[in-house]
């Protein structure tokens, strides 16, 4: 035992000194975050041990996440209700309490000799800290060959964590639209921040650690949960070789959910080329990673323009957008639920034979279903989207588990359901109160879809993970769907069904887009194109999860032999879509293979080269101006070179990216038309009055001119009028570019 555990740490201290030559000066920054996430998940392991009881690692892995999550919703809750600053000391000070009370907890529970640690499984403890260690460093190494937060939403991400970092209050002032505060789901650059504080780290290195270190959890989190999930499916037959199935089932659960690609991949960068190389079809341009991404409406090209992104894209183009980094708290969701109906039905029946208030009580204060509605209404503050489909998602569960536990008792079933939905709605709505108080609505509602995908495009797209729930669901029903009304369902054991709800929920997602979408600003060519996107990246996530399960249950649980060659080709096909992921790589970061290219996680360090004239401008507003007073640049249209002052140090302009703002305050283009008339009147007229005047107005304290100003408004730039109006307090003699505080 000693040895084996001497090889162990021998292994652990290899990474860590591989993470030290990779990453060399940014390893302090890495070694800092992984610390700091496993001291918050061991100081939060009694919380989790209550919620994952039944789990062999006690939701050891889960842990880390509730660990950030806790903490940071409390200091955001003190903050936006004016009784915190938002300040490194808060962030520390709110989190050292929690700790201390964790801790007295923990004391409580082993006087009372209830277990809150893994006994007996530091085995699996070690391995599940080891894989999330490598695939953290894994996506870190690969993030320093491409740090810079330049194109796609970059500027946005970027520019929300350095304007949360500057604010002592939430929400922070909208850094494209100064005279108010940002107005979407900032809640994943929240936590973001939230950790660069604690760690006491900078915002141009976190904004690359928090998206790998995303990326790792999205990888070892759906891997011990379907561990979890197979172990109890198996269970006593978990026996010589059989051990390993749960092993391989969460390692590939792994690769599906934070790896893979789709079939998009296999058809078009693989099969297609060798059948153009025969002559069979038409060549088409080399394969580029984003085109599994832009498939329906793009490829052939239609009036109905769709995205449907998924967890590996997004990890490797590296923005830092809500739909990712709510991904850690989804999981954790579908974590707690699995937990929660697996606590649930090993409960003794007669408990939920014999009804009355008392049980209805329990019902209403179980920890499970109660810790789903605190994320629920989490997510209406970091991607609100998420909101609507697990609380579909937790409906379902629930209820599938009391037409189980109430055997087929309609009115309770009916009863039992409806309270606890309300009850999750009641406690999510006052949970996400604090941003719902100040937060407007961006849709304008729903609306039934025009246009409707190609049915070989879906088949492309979501063919494989469809046909495997559908082999499955068919299979796992048929012996039992001949029983009693209800009866059949109890028959099923309790990780076998919840795959089928996930499995089935996912489905529904990618159907919906076929019959529905929001309504919002990019109607006009793009109608479907946001409703497509949120729903189907996370019905890839439920897929990913599913497909991990499935195809192992296929292989090792079914004995027929074509359910066995269904779960083969599956599961080849699958790991042949992982090849994404290697694509992906060598086109967005080049020869990763040659350590001496990692360029580090400064993502700012593009400012030099692609903004040679303004880039010291930008470093000196970031070194030397505390607070958020106005900074005046000019502005343009979204995706485009425009507002890099302004991103790069969080300090707010009067307008802009014009279409994100556009979406943001509810398509209000006769006031975002204004505004940019304004600015550019500021940078261009001649009366000195007005100009004025316009300042006063937007309580402009700093005019930058620098290279876009120049390209955008050129020889009508009225320099003279400009620094009459106030002190020009950097300027660089190279280049020209100056920075002009009004007086």
């Amino acid at each position: 035992m000693k040895k084996a555990w001497i090889g162990k740490g021998t292994l652990a201290v290899a990474v860590m000194a591989l993470a030290g030559f990779l990453l060399g000066k940014d390893s302090i920054s890495f070694y800092s975050w992984w610390m700091l996430a496993g001291i918050l998940g061991l100081l939060f392991q009694p919380l989790t041990a209550r919620l994952f009881s039944g789990f062999a690692d006690r939701g050891w892995m889960f842990s880390k996440v509730i660990g950030v999550l806790i903490p940071g919703y409390l200091t955001w809750v003190l903050v936006v209700g004016g009784i915190l600053p938002f300040t490194t000391a808060s962030c520390i000070g709110v989190t050292a309490v929690c700790a201390v009370l964790l801790i007295v907890w923990c004391f409580q529970d082993a006087k009372k000799r209830i277990l809150t640690l893994p006994e007996g499984q530091w085995n699996l403890v070690y391995w599940e800290e080891l894989i999330f260690l490598v695939m953290f460093l894994l996506w870190t190494y690969l993030a320093g060959f491409r740090p810079q937060a330049y194109g796609t939403e970059k500027f946005m991400d970027y520019g929300f964590m350095e304007a949360m970092m500057r604010s002592v209050t939430l929400p922070a002032k909208d850094l494209w639209y100064s005279l108010e505060n940002i107005n979407y789901y900032y809640g994943g650059q929240y936590f973001a921040v939230f950790l660069t504080k604690l760690t006491g780290t900078q915002v141009a290195v976190t904004y690359n650690l928090m998206r790998t270190f995303e990326a790792g959890l999205m990888f070892a989190l759906p891997c011990s949960l379907v561990w979890q999930l197979l172990r109890d499916r198996m269970g006593k037959s978990l026996v010589g070789k059989k051990k390993s199935i749960p092993v391989l089932g969460g390692l590939l659960t792994g690769v599906a959910v934070s790896m893979a690609g789709n079939m998009h991949y296999v058809i078009y960068a693989w099969i297609w080329p060798r059948l153009a190389d025969l002559g069979i079809v038409s060549e088409r341009d080399d394969y580029w990673f984003p085109d599994a991404t832009r498939y329906i409406g793009h490829d052939p090209e239609t009036a109905d323009k769709t995205i449907h992104e998924f967890p590996s894209y997004s990890f490797v183009l590296g923005d830092l957008h809500a739909h990712m980094v709510n991904l850690i708290f989804v999981i954790l969701i579908l974590g707690i639920l699995y937990a929660w109906m697996r606590q649930k039905r090993k409960q003794d029946r007669e408990t939920f034979r014999q009804f009355g208030k008392s049980q209805v009580v329990a019902e209403l204060l179980q920890p499970g279903i109660l810790a789903a509605a605190v994320l629920l209404g989490v997510y209406q503050w970091t991607n609100y989207w998420d909101f609507v489909f697990y609380y579909v998602v937790t409906g379902a569960v629930v209820l599938f588990t009391n037409i189980i536990v109430y055997e087929g008792r309609v009115r309770r079933i009916a009863a039992v359901t409806f309270l606890q939905a309300v009850e999750v709605m009641a406690v999510a709505m006052v949970v996400a109160l604090p941003f719902t108080l100040t937060f407007d609505s961006m849709t304008q509602g729903v609306a039934l879809a025009q246009n409707h995908s190609a049915f070989y495009q879906l088949c492309i797209l979501w063919g494989l993970p469809v046909v495997l729930v559908l082999i499955y669901g068919v299979t796992l029903l048929w012996e039992k769907v001949r029983s009693r009304r209800w009866a059949f369902l109890e028959g099923i054991r309790t990780p076998d069904l919840y795959i089928l709800i996930l499995g089935l929920c996912a489905v529904g997602l990618i159907l919906i887009p076929e019959l529905v979408y929001v309504r919002d600003i990019y109607e006009n060519g793009n109608a479907r194109s946001n409703t497509m996107f949120k729903l189907t990246y996370q019905a890839y996530l439920m897929f990913g999860i599913s497909m991990g399960y499935i195809l192992f249950w296929l292989l090792a649980v079914c004995r027929k032999r074509w359910k066995k060659v269904a779960g083969a080709v599956g599961l080849s096909l699958l790991l042949m879509t992982s090849g994404y992921f290697g694509n992906a790589v060598r086109h967005w970061y080049g020869e990763v293979w040659r350590p001496s290219l990692y360029q580090g996680l400064d993502a700012t360090s593009f400012l030099e080269v692609d903004f040679p004239a303004d880039a010291a401008a930008i470093r000196w507003l970031r070194e030397n101006i505390q607070g958020s007073p106005v900074v005046l640049e000019a502005n343009g249209l979204s995706y485009t070179e425009y507002e890099r002052v302004s991103a790069m140090t969080g300090l707010p302009t009067i307008l802009g990216w014009y279409t994100h703002e556009q979406l943001w305050r509810g398509n209000d283009v006769e006031d975002l038309n204004e505004k940019s008339a304004e600015v550019q009147e500021i940078y261009t007229s001649t009366e000195e009055q007005r100009v004025r005047s316009l300042l006063e107005k937007y309580d402009v304290s700093y005019i930058f001119v620098g290279s876009t100003e120049w390209d955008k408004y050129g020889s009508s730039l009225n320099e003279d009028l400009l620094q009459s109006l106030g002190t020009v307090v950097f300027q660089d003699e190279i280049y020209g570019t100056y920075i002009l505080q009004v007086e």
